[in-house]
């Protein structure tokens, strides 16, 4: 399997796959394939597998593709497309973020830690991916790493954490006091963090969708009024 990064600000994938390869992946991620890879359907993991994802918020069927020939991925946001190669290990991604992977990895879901989900305002759905092979993911904005020693800590504002290694310990930390919650809440900035031990690797978007949402509403009208509308330069844009 060949593999090429493309793009700048919005970046995909576009992989090249010998006969009889296999990736899946989220089908709506799915942009474009050349006639000769076929595409199908299937409950990765079994029944099980595939309820486990369903009930979390997840889809019950995977997009499989077998080669030979071209398919490309990409996200519906601009951002950082990100490889994350296994080796019998796993890793815990935030759900959205999954682009596709190689056929020797299994996917499931679980429920995160339920301060962590609620709190961050990004649900409580993780998709997890163990075995061995490549597994990409897309970090909205920018993405920056780390590698944490054992004991080493980082904490990360809720919304801003992409994945983990899943061997690490996560806790949900509040940020300051009531006083500085309210004001957090009142400037649309995150009030909760994510502190997470190591040792392992962690990966964190540089931009979170609650940001993005609301510097982009602040140009939408509150009320009605038909469909929405876009203020540009002092003139009301409708669409």
């Amino acid at each position: 399997m060949e593999v090429r990064v493309l793009g700048y600000d919005m970046q995909h994938v576009r992989v090249y796959l010998q006969p009889s390869e296999i990736i899946y992946g989220e089908g709506g991620h799915l942009v474009a394939k050349s006639p000769s890879v076929s595409i199908a359907f299937k409950a990765q993991g079994g029944l099980l597998k595939s309820l486990e994802r369903e009930l979390t918020g997840s889809r019950f069927f995977i997009t499989e593709l077998t080669g030979p020939g071209m398919a490309e991925f990409s996200s519906f946001l601009p951002g950082r497309v990100i490889q994350v190669h296994l080796e019998g290990n796993g890793i815990k991604v935030e759900s959205n973020s999954f682009l596709f992977a190689e056929a020797g990895v299994q996917y499931s879901a679980s429920l995160a830690p339920l301060g962590a989900g609620i709190l961050g305002g990004e649900g409580i759905l993780l998709a997890n991916f163990r075995g061995n092979g490549n597994v990409f993911l897309h970090a909205l904005g920018g993405v920056s790493s780390f590698v944490l020693r054992q004991g080493e800590e980082i904490e990360i504002e809720a919304e801003h954490l992409l994945a983990f290694d899943e061997n690490m310990q996560v806790q949900v930390t509040r940020l300051g006091n009531l006083r500085t919650m309210l004001l957090g809440a009142i400037e649309q900035e995150g009030i909760f963090f994510v502190k997470v031990t190591g040792p392992g690797r962690v990966w964190v978007h540089n931009t979170s969708l609650g940001q993005l949402v609301g510097k982009l509403s602040k140009y939408f009208p509150a009320g009605g009024g038909g469909g929405p509308s876009v203020s540009l330069g002092g003139f009301q844009i409708g669409f």
